[in-house]
């Protein structure tokens, strides 16, 4: 199974903006910046991460993007679904019952086994994922930082976190 580099840049997006403070936002290309990605690119999953409800979106000249839950509150497959949306990875389309002399139907009443298996192998996948929240990534990040990694983020939130007001 491959997922699209939108999961790993979603997912590095929702941790640097759990650093943002009180009101504060992120742009996108600020974002984009950070992380040495097309600002296009990102906005794209950025906007079905808010579709989501994962972020929130403030928009105008001072806008950009926050939290829009806490990162304990988000899990890892909210992020793939938000991205890659909710369809199962692998999708039969009953090529068994294709080709050259192909058989009657009462050969094809039960479910693929094929199918069966990949579909098992997805739920134990997505419940995996469903277990790691962000804050639970964030932890094992900072139980492993020697200070760089923090200092590092600390000092692009400082210089490009902008001041802006939740909507109300």
């Amino acid at each position: 199974m491959k997922l699209g580099d939108g999961v790993e840049q979603a997912i590095h997006c929702v941790g640097l903006l759990s650093g943002v403070e009180g009101e504060g936002v992120l742009s996108a290309a600020a974002l984009a910046e950070f992380h040495g990605v097309s600002t296009s690119y990102l906005l794209k999953h950025l906007q079905a991460l808010s579709g989501a409800g994962l972020l929130e979106t403030v928009p105008g000249p001072k806008g950009g993007y926050r939290l829009a839950k806490a990162p304990a509150d988000i899990s890892l497959l909210d992020i793939v679904l938000a991205v890659e949306g909710p369809q199962p990875a692998f999708r039969c389309a009953e090529i068994r019952q294709r080709g050259p002399n192909p058989l009657p139907g009462r050969y094809f009443t039960k479910p693929c086994g094929i199918n069966a298996a990949m579909l098992k192998a997805e739920r134990a996948y997505r419940a995996e994922l469903a277990k790691v929240s962000m804050a639970d990534i964030l932890r094992a990040l900072a139980a492993e930082d020697d200070g760089g990694i923090a200092e590092r983020g600390c000092l692009f939130l400082q210089n490009n976190q902008r001041a802006a007001s939740r909507k109300g």
